[in-house]
Parts: structure tokens; C-alpha cells; sequence
């Protein structure tokens, strides 16, 4: 999974992110990094699809970083479906069944097992949805005027 595209300086499970980011938009998905869905929880990518379904994914480097990490539960409330994303190298058999599964790099993903669909209420896809917007053309405007404030 390579092209010529140039790797910016990022952390390995933003490496995988930016795949994964990739990788969804061939399915018509809009994806944000470090989405947070409520205060106190941050995913590390957010996809809207095309049929406004909403979908978490945690991108996990290595062992230590799953095993340090608690508190993935608390996502699947915000999300139609949840998924790991890992690099080819990463042992899977730690990874819940009942989760879905990405294989990434920094290039490209692969979805290996569709993580089980849990709709979310109409309330709060309608809110996150708008966060999803709001956030995207925040951070959009932020690349554009970084000073909005300057005169």
C-alpha cells in the first residue's frame, strides 16, 4: 500500500489514521481525525457516510497503546459502528470479535470485519452530525484565516 504522495511528520497511529481517512473516502465517507464527540472523549477518526451513517475508529500502533487504552467502550454510544485499525503486524487475536477490524497504513486500509451495526438514536446523530459539520468547517476556516482575530 504505497504512492508518491509525501508522509507529513505524524505519530504512528496517525499514520494509520491518515490511511484509514483514505481508505474511506473511496466509500464516500467524509472522515475527521481527533473528532470529540462529547467533553472527555475523543476518537481518533469520525466517518460520516453517505447515508449520514456514523462510524468510530481508534487506531491502535502497537500492543502497549491497545492495552493502555480503557476506554473504547465509551465510544460505541456515538457511533453506528465501531472498528480498530491496526498495521499488518499488530497481534488481531487481542482485538474484541465483536468489533470491527481495519488493517492500515499510511497509504491505504483494508476493512477485513465490518464492525455490527447499532444505530444510533435520531436525537443524537442529528447533534453529532451537526458537530461533524460544525467541526470540519471550523477547522477548514482555521487553514484559511489561523489568525481570525488579527487585524
Amino acid at each position: 500500500m504505497t504512492d508518491d504522495a509525501p508522509l507529513p511528520d505524524l505519530m504512528p497511529g496517525q499514520l494509520l489514521a491518515r490511511g484509514v481517512c483514505r481508505h474511506l473516502r473511496q466509500h464516500d465517507f467524509a472522515s475527521l481525525e481527533e473528532f470529540v464527540p462529547e467533553r472527555g472523549k475523543r476518537v481518533d477518526v469520525m466517518a460520516l457516510g453517505p447515508k449520514g451513517e456514523l462510524w468510530v475508529i481508534e487506531c491502535k500502533s502497537s500492543r502497549v497503546d491497545f492495552t493502555s487504552d480503557s476506554k473504547w467502550g465509551g465510544y460505541l454510544d456515538w457511533c453506528d459502528r465501531y472498528f480498530w485499525a491496526v498495521d499488518a503486524a499488530f497481534p488481531i487475536d487481542l482485538l474484541p470479535e465483536e468489533t470491527g477490524l481495519i488493517i492500515a497504513d499510511a497509504y491505504d486500509a483494508e476493512i477485513l470485519r465490518m464492525g455490527p451495526e447499532a444505530k444510533l438514536p435520531a436525537a443524537r446523530r442529528t447533534a453529532l452530525t451537526r458537530k461533524f459539520a460544525r467541526t470540519a468547517a471550523a477547522r477548514l476556516r482555521a487553514l484559511r484565516d489561523p489568525k481570525p482575530g488579527a487585524v
